[in-house]
């Protein structure tokens, strides 16, 4: 991957001979916002370095817990929720038996995955595993009025804690995990692990790419994500 790149024409004589031109803009304009395409040239170019990094990585630990869950039609293990795939990627929702209402920012997202969640699992198995019981999640899911997400109960909630859904303390975080099956052994492939630590000053820990369209267009726009808005179950 690296020796390819190595070969590509520089970001900044892409942007240069890039032929887009707005109705009326002047030429700071212009000159600025080459200067922009050349860094999401970039940008662009390394977040394939870091998926190819990420695709490279060595065998992750093997699941070796015994992992109950309950999902709509009925329970599962561990290796059920794969289903016919032999990648599996789940996130641990922000809705355990505490909470009145579900994470207003997991449900953004989720609403957001249940658009591409047929799409996904083309490929891959997608899931979403939270502590309540399943009644209150499918309740919740036909109140959203999703169709495609599979949403499952994390019964004694030994996965939220391995996985980093549950801290020791309590407190829910959300998770993404993936996972792998190779010859009926089940390892971690990867998990998002910018948690607050990681974050840079003034910022919210979020990892990169973020996995959520609603901050991928406000970055697009002059005020970009703002200071102090998060999103609401409703309006």
């Amino acid at each position: 991957m690296d020796a390819q790149i190595d070969t590509l024409t520089p970001a900044a004589e892409l942007a240069r001979d890039n032929p887009v031109r707005v109705p009326n803009e002047s030429a700071a304009y212009r000159a600025a916002r080459t200067a922009l395409l050349a860094q999401e040239i970039e940008l662009r170019r390394n977040i394939e370095r870091v998926a190819a990094q990420r695709r490279a990585l060595p065998p992750g630990g093997e699941v070796t817990g015994d992992y109950r869950f309950e999902g709509e039609n009925g329970p599962a293990d561990f290796a059920g929720l794969f289903g016919d795939k032999q990648t599996l990627v789940l996130y641990s929702y922000m809705f355990g038996p505490q909470r009145e209402r579900p994470c207003p920012m997991c449900t953004n997202l989720l609403g957001a995955w249940e658009g591409n969640a047929a799409d996904i699992g083309q490929r891959v198995s997608l899931a979403v595993v939270a502590r309540s019981p399943i009644e209150r999640l499918t309740a919740w899911k036909r109140e959203r009025g999703w169709r495609n997400l599979r949403l499952y109960a994390d019964l004694d909630g030994a996965y939220s804690r391995d996985y980093f859904g549950l801290l020791p303390d309590g407190s829910e975080i959300p998770a993404l995990n993936v996972f792998t099956r190779h010859d009926g052994t089940i390892r971690h492939f990867w998990s998002g692990e910018m948690t607050g630590p990681t974050a840079d000053p003034g910022q919210d820990p979020r990892g990169a790419p973020d996995p959520a369209p609603l901050w991928m267009v406000l970055d697009c726009t002059p005020d970009g994500r703002g200071e102090d808005w998060y999103p609401k179950l409703e309006y």
